[in-house]
């Protein structure tokens, strides 16, 4: 970061904001350089002047998108502390983890030019009330903008292309596999998958006279003998499945096991 000459003691005096933003939970998860690098901008607002006990690390937001401000409570911390002047400064690897919409991003640096708050990144400092700095913050607003609807649009032309040749694999319900031609599809090979899925349409079956006829519920029935059930989904790069296992099947079977409801809730369901 350069030109420090903007850092004035009215800055250092309040907080220095670290933001801290990954877009998805799998980039959490294996992209932990970039993390890493951003965690780093602590040490870099001490460099500027600033104490351990002034900089505030906000990484409420890591795995989510910033395509928009939903659900992002990281992001509207720092715009109340932006908007009460407790910020000196922000930092960001870049600013497309501040916001990738135009409407997010203009509003905070309309309040950071109201506020007199820096903002920083790999790049420089800058003052969003100076109409130079403002300008170049915008466009990298804009680009970041731009940058998500072209990612966006190259991944869709590529679904589309291979759905034209008649190559696009979606993921099936869980009992379910691809086969070795082309749109075949087949049961799973585990028969404990397929024996599962039976039974829930054999139990539903069963249920159902007893609903008709008054003397109890078709869904409390089937919950209150419903055990484990099989599960879809994905691995990570070393094969494991993310969810809690019992019990604990590999992702080789495609698919992992967990009780369906907890007995207290079910009771509560059939009340």
């Amino acid at each position: 970061m350069t030109d420090l000459s903007k850092i004035k003691p009215t800055h250092i005096q309040r907080a220095a904001c670290v933001y801290i933003r990954q877009s998805t939970p799998g980039q959490v998860e294996h992209n932990r350089e970039s993390t890493a690098r951003q965690y780093a901008l602590a040490d870099r607002a001490g460099q500027l002047g600033w104490s351990k006990e002034q900089v505030v690390i906000i990484d409420e937001d890591l795995g989510l998108s910033g395509s928009s401000t939903d659900k992002r409570s990281g992001f509207a911390r720092l715009t109340s502390e932006v908007a009460l002047t407790h910020v000196g400064i922000i930092l960001g690897l870049e600013v497309s983890r501040l916001a990738r919409n135009n409407a997010d991003w203009y509003r905070l640096l309309e309040l950071c030019g109201i506020t007199d708050t820096l903002i920083g990144d790999n790049d420089g400092i800058y003052h969003p009330a100076l109409f130079n700095d403002r300008l170049l913050l915008g466009l990298k607003g804009t680009m970041s903008e731009a940058e998500l609807h072209i990612i966006r649009a190259r991944l869709d032309g590529g679904i589309r292309n291979k759905a034209a040749r008649g190559q696009l694999r979606r993921g099936l319900p869980v009992g379910f596999v691809w086969g070795e031609q082309d749109g075949e599809v087949l049961f799973h090979p585990d028969e404990a998958v397929t024996g599962a899925i039976r039974t829930v349409f054999e139990r539903f079956t069963e249920s159902a006279p007893l609903a008709a006829s008054g003397s109890g519920s078709a869904r409390k029935a089937f919950l209150s003998r419903c055990n484990l059930l099989p599960l879809a989904a994905w691995p990570d790069p070393l094969g494991h499945c993310h969810l809690h296992s019992n019990p604990p099947y590999s992702y080789e079977s495609g698919v992992c096991w967990r009780l369906h409801l907890r007995q207290d809730q079910v009771r509560t369901l059939c009340r």
